[in-house]
């Protein structure tokens, strides 16, 4: 699994260079992952294909930016396709949203290593801990904005509290995960 972190980084620096082979081969390592990313906040497949297409359309222009140094080249890449899935919904608004069930998984050949991905097993349950551990209302309300991508007025909005309440709620329950995660 090393071998293929040393890849990725590689091919992320050698596109930075302008080299069109190694964007290829950075999407063709990245992309089920970064299009699950995307897809888990709009819910909508075709939109979700189109957003895949613009993270990749970024990182040919930004891929010179990025650090090794200050992580790994998956958690980038899935940063830019939240980011840019986020940015979408607030363009456009939220959609009728498909159920989970009507996606269907998408098989990874291309593993990366899991301590590379943004929930590594290790990683993941231990915030799942951590999350249950959290009043019901802070948890509920971190798992919607920061898994599904609601913002805090779509969530205060959601759950009929003000919008101070609920940029409270997130805020507590964060500061809970950090005590809790030892950060």
């Amino acid at each position: 699994m090393t071998d293929r972190r040393t890849e990725l980084k590689e091919a992320l620096a050698a596109t930075g260079r302008g080299d069109r082979q190694s964007l290829e081969r950075v999407y063709e390592m990245t992309s089920s992952k970064v299009f699950s990313t995307i897809v888990r906040i709009v819910r909508q497949r075709e939109r979700a294909e189109d957003i895949l297409q613009e993270v990749y359309v970024k990182v040919w222009r930004r891929a010179a930016r990025f650090d090794p140094a200050k992580g790994s080249p998956i958690t980038w890449l899935c940063a830019i396709a939240r980011n840019s899935a986020l940015n979408d919904l607030r363009r456009s608004g939220r959609k009728q949203e498909i159920p989970d069930d009507e996606f269907p998984e998408v098989a990874d050949t291309n593993l990366v290593a899991a301590d590379d991905w943004l929930c590594a097993a290790e990683d993941s349950a231990a915030l799942e801990k951590c999350l249950e551990e959290l009043r019901g209302d802070h948890r509920r309300s971190i798992k919607m904005a920061f898994f599904e991508g609601f913002s805090h007025s779509e969530l205060a909005e959601k759950v009929n509290v003000p919008l101070g309440t609920m940029k409270s709620w997130i805020k507590r329950g964060l500061a809970g995960l950090r005590g809790c995660l030892g950060g």
